[in-house]
């Protein structure tokens, strides 16, 4: 009474792997000059922006001054 039984959605799954479109997707367009300046200007601006905050930070990172003597302020040197 029962033929062959085969699962359906595994069948499906299993040639879904072989299958290939012959519809082919329509070409990227290209993006005007506009939209390429703002982008390299956007990309620009966040260069130089990390640039600056590594010139400025830098200086603070450095110990310029020796460690080994406590500072003092100027109104602990009036006396």
């Amino acid at each position: 009474m029962f033929g062959r039984r085969e699962p359906v959605p595994f069948a499906f799954v299993a040639e879904a792997d072989r299958f290939r479109s012959n519809v082919a997707p329509p070409p990227r367009e290209r993006p005007s000059v506009g939209e390429l300046a703002g982008r390299w200007l956007l990309g620009l601006t966040i260069v130089a922006g990390l640039v600056g905050s590594l010139v400025v930070g830098t200086p603070a990172l450095s110990p310029d001054h020796p460690t080994d003597r406590p500072e003092q302020s100027q109104a602990s040197e009036r006396r």
